[in-house]
């Protein structure tokens, strides 16, 4: 195949899946025209959104263990980042919190759904996680399997907690771990429907292929993350022991 096709079909690859970020990620498509008034009022607004949204990822870069440990190994992937360059607040669907666009290795920061430092905190942990793999496992969105196996691992490391299942009453002392298991599945699966524009049945299969091995792959963190612990600060000062340096 010539490099002229070869550069074809890259470019079909990436506006096939440009296309299904796009509803999501409508900022990725340039300003939207309105009317002057419109323009003028949203303007204000959405300034108003995006510096609470950069002070607040400054704030975690800055305070935060676990974003701290992610830069960290991103660092020492080969992959640092430069905020300036590398995240982005943008304003998105109302149905995304962040997002992660492999096309320009950048992380976007929902800034009109994502209000409170905690909130941000996790996203930016989140689509870390997934620049991380994109950096060191040469992450490819395009496959189904890929993208499940990243998604498995960012909630994995990011969102469900043991302790949420027992204070919410989901888990009780003897089945904690499979509670865990559902809910980090539960949200792969609904991420990959998301991104990927695919019915529950299909999302349900990819997860399921790549769960074992994706679930027990804890790098560049190496444990779950328990809320209302210490965990994420241990995470961070054991990086070093791990070849992760600031």
């Amino acid at each position: 195949m010539t490099d002229q096709n070869n550069e074809k079909v890259v470019s079909e690859e990436q506006d096939e899946t440009n296309a299904e970020y796009s509803d999501l990620y409508p900022g990725r498509r340039g300003p939207v025209k309105s009317d002057l008034i419109k323009q003028i009022f949203f303007y204000s607004q959405e300034e108003i959104q995006k510096k609470k949204c950069e002070y607040s990822i400054y704030n975690c870069v800055q305070n935060s263990p676990l974003v701290k440990l992610m830069l960290a190994a991103l660092k020492s992937s080969g992959c640092e980042i430069d905020l300036s360059r590398h995240i982005s607040c943008e304003v998105c669907d109302k149905t995304v919190t962040g997002g992660f666009d492999p096309f320009i290795n950048q992380v976007v920061i929902c800034q009109n759904t994502c209000n409170t430092k905690k909130q941000v905190q996790s996203t930016l942990s989140h689509e870390l996680i997934h620049m991380f793999d994109y950096c060191r496992n040469k992450l490819d969105l395009n496959n189904m399997d890929h993208l499940a196996c990243t998604e498995i691992r960012a909630a994995n490391l990011c969102h469900c907690s043991f302790l949420g299942a027992v204070t919410r009453r989901l888990a009780g002392p003897f089945h904690i771990k499979q509670v865990h298991r559902d809910c980090v599945a539960d949200k792969a699966i609904r991420s990959v429907m998301a991104i990927k524009n695919v019915s529950k049945d299909k999302a349900t299969e990819a997860v399921q292929r790549v769960f074992t091995k994706c679930y027990n792959d804890l790098e560049p963190v190496g444990r779950r993350i328990r809320r209302k612990s210490m965990d994420m600060q241990k995470a961070y000062l054991e990086a070093p022991l791990y070849g992760y340096f600031d």
